[in-house]
Formats: structure tokens, C-alpha cells, sequence
């Protein structure tokens, strides 16, 4: 352990991982941010419960509350304590893919007081498949968690990058080595269609998540941005092919010597699942979780939904999609995690307004909901979960208060 400049760094290994793990907690009972390794990036994490504390942590990345952050939990229970309306398909995904790279957009539970930002009743999980970083979120409790860099800058992928750009914005670092980034977790949204909507492809491809939920579907522009990049791979096939010489004998011969090595490198950009796409940069980007914790979605007037990874956006890589008539508010402001609920589209460092979901009755909707009382502060029940309980009932309410 080190302490530099104000900050603490702890090298995750051995002892000194669980004195890492303590001194985060209590920065993050101070208010203050920690550093932490994931699956993908590092990541800047703080007190979800607390505005001031998710506040410090917009201030030191350089963005507003429009882009709030995803939270990271240790264990796929803590998720019933912060969400309701969890499909059968979300649970499955969990089940399968977590921990690791997926992160998935839910309906907030009402009585959570967490303020994340404009989140507009929705809420980004993810279990990150990093020991490390789960020892630490068994201390501090769910945390708000984005990508540990300032906005616009690659996202750290060493903790000494997140040094470089972070400094003494954060009071503890915890140094597990490089991760296995930069690409991102991959994106589902649940909050507009209960058999999911991948809204980013990341690390799990589409493909791979359907082995688990055949129902699963690519958002309209990620379908898009793979038809693109497929015509792409189309057109330099049969550039290839136009390159190949006949002898007389009849005997092919390829130009490779003669023609592939001096041909100019096709200018393309990475996409959000790793393909490639001209550089068609979109007059509104949306932001998705970005991935330590990732940041979400904005939508337009005309139910159009604009989704891009914070740091792909840079590139000009844009992401549209349609959301049904009835699926949110299309006049909320814009939600740093996925592209779910509907909301105006805004451009990637001033996303527009993000989704507003739907007050929906749990009784009439498929998933539990935790019972509480209006604004109740949601950590006594997430150590009841992780301790195996039931969060208790709330007292019932008087008759005059049930009409």
C-alpha cells in the first residue's frame, strides 16, 4: 500500500486486497470516490445513495447528471433489492452471464433512494467477473460505477492510467493489474420489451446471449450497423476477387505482390460489437453505459431512440433505434445507461433527455416487487438479501390511504 498526493493505492493480492477493500469503504461512507478493476475497465465508483457523492463523481469524469451511471452489485440477488419487474428472460441472462460483461436495464424500484441522476425511473445492473472488485462491493454495498477516465479520454485499462487522469479526484485506487479491455459490456434492455433488446454489443455477442434467450433481438440500428459492416466485408470480397489475374494457361494467380499491399487501408470505424462501419458520424449520440459502468440512451420526438457507447461516439459511431408507441416518455431527459425508456437524443458530451418509464402495476406485471414505504433508503434491504432474508412488509396502510 501507498499513499501519494492525498490517495491511497493498494495492490489487490494477498492481505493487502482486504485493507484495499476497507480504506474504499470508508471513502465511500465519507462520500468520496474509489477507483476499483472490473472485467472490462477500470472504474470510479461512489455512494449511490448519496447525490453528493454521485455528484463528485460526474464532476471528477466532466459530465452532467443527463449521463448518470450504471451501479455495480457483488452478487445477482442485490438486483431484487433495486429493481422490480425483472422478466423470466432478464433472471435467465443473469443466471447464465453473471458475473460478467452484461449489463441490464430494469424498471427501478419506486421506493429505491437513489439518486443516480436524470434516470427517470430506470436503473443499469451489472455483477462485473472480477474477484477484486467484487470483495470491494461486499464492503461498500452497491456502488455507481463508470468508466474511470475523464469524458472523452480511452477509458483505463491500467489503474495508472486512471491515475494519470483522475489524481487526487479520488481518494482510493485499487491495482489489480490491467483488464481485459477496452471493449465494453454488452447492453439488454428490459424496460421496453420483457424478451429483451440489445441495444449494445460489447464483449457477449447477440448470438451468444440467444444461446440463453432465443427471443432476444438487436435494436433496429445495431441490425443496421451489422448490415453495413457486412456489405463492407461484401464489397472488399469482390474487390479481392476483381484483383485476381487469369493466366493463359487458365491457372488463377492472385495480385497480392503486385496490387494489395500498396492499396489504400479502407477508412472505417469500430462499432459498439466490434464490427467495422464507414464513418457516418449522427447528428445526435446518446450515451450507454459506459462500461465499468456503462451509460445509456436518449430519445426523439418521433419515438427514435439514439444509442452510443460514450467512447465509440468520439469516432462518430451512432446507434438509432424505434421504441414502441407507449414505451416511455419521450419528453424525459436523458439517462446515461441504455437506450430503454424513450427520450430526445442529444450529442454524446450533451446527451439529450433520457426515457421515462411507466408506472406500472407489480401485481399485473411479471417479477416481484420488494414492498417499502415512499423514499425509503434501500441499504437495510440490500443487507437483508445478502444475508439471505426477505426484506420485511411495510405496515399496511390505513383504508382511507388504500383508496
Amino acid at each position: 500500500m501507498s499513499e501519494e498526493q492525498g490517495w491511497q493505492h493498494f495492490m489487490c493480492s494477498d492481505d493487502e486486497l482486504y485493507q484495499g477493500a476497507a480504506a474504499a469503504q470508508t471513502a465511500v461512507e465519507a462520500g468520496e470516490c474509489v477507483v476499483i478493476p472490473t472485467d472490462t475497465v477500470y472504474g470510479i465508483g461512489a455512494d449511490p445513495f448519496s447525490p453528493e457523492a454521485v455528484q463528485r463523481l460526474l464532476d471528477a469524469k466532466g459530465r452532467g447528471r443527463d449521463m448518470p451511471p450504471p451501479v455495480l452489485v457483488s452478487e445477482p440477488a442485490v438486483s431484487r433489492a433495486l429493481a422490480t419487474r425483472v422478466p423470466r428472460q432478464a433472471e435467465q441472462l443473469m443466471e447464465t452471464h453473471w458475473p460478467g460483461p452484461l449489463t441490464l436495464i430494469l424498471t427501478a424500484q419506486p421506493s429505491l433512494r437513489m439518486d443516480l441522476g436524470d434516470t427517470e425511473g430506470t436503473i443499469a445492473l451489472r455483477v462485473p467477473d472480477s474477484e477484486a472488485a467484487r470483495v470491494v462491493l461486499r464492503r461498500t454495498g452497491p456502488l455507481a460505477v463508470s468508466s474511470a477516465n475523464k469524458t472523452g479520454q480511452p477509458p483505463a485499462v491500467d489503474v495508472h492510467d486512471a491515475i494519470d487522469q483522475l489524481g487526487d479526484l479520488v481518494s482510493v485506487y485499487l491495482d489489480d493489474g490491467p483488464t481485459p479491455g477496452p471493449q465494453p459490456s454488452t447492453i439488454v434492455d428490459f424496460t421496453t420489451n420483457d424478451s429483451g433488446v440489445v441495444v449494445r454489443e460489447g464483449v457477449l455477442s447477440l448470438e451468444e446471449l440467444q444461446a440463453t434467450v432465443p427471443q432476444l433481438t438487436l435494436s433496429p440500428e445495431l441490425a443496421a450497423v451489422r448490415e453495413a459492416a457486412a456489405e463492407e466485408t461484401a464489397g472488399e470480397d469482390t474487390d479481392e476477387a476483381e484483383a485476381t489475374d487469369v493466366l493463359e494457361d487458365g491457372a488463377p494467380t492472385t495480385a497480392t505482390e503486385d496490387v494489395a499491399e500498396d492499396a489504400p487501408a479502407t477508412d472505417t470505424t469500430a462499432t459498439a460489437d466490434g464490427a467495422t462501419a464507414t464513418d457516418t458520424p449522427g447528428p445526435e449520440d446518446v450515451l450507454v453505459p459506459d462500461d465499468a459502468g456503462e451509460t445509456v440512451s436518449s430519445v426523439t420526438d418521433d419515438g427514435s431512440v439514439v444509442v452510443v457507447d460514450e467512447d465509440a461516439a468520439e469516432h462518430g459511431v451512432t446507434v438509432v433505434a424505434d421504441v414502441p408507441d407507449g414505451a416511455g416518455a419521450a419528453d424525459a431527459p436523458a439517462d446515461d445507461r441504455a437506450e430503454p425508456t424513450g427520450a430526445d437524443p442529444v450529442p454524446a458530451d450533451d446527451p439529450g433527455p433520457a426515457p421515462a418509464s411507466a408506472q406500472l402495476d407489480p401485481a399485473a406485471e411479471e417479477g416481484e416487487t420488494i414492498p417499502g414505504d415512499e423514499d425509503v433508503d434501500r441499504r437495510d434491504v440490500v443487507d437483508q438479501v445478502l444475508a439471505g432474508g426477505e426484506p420485511a412488509d411495510p405496515p399496511a396502510p390505513a383504508p382511507d390511504e388504500r383508496r
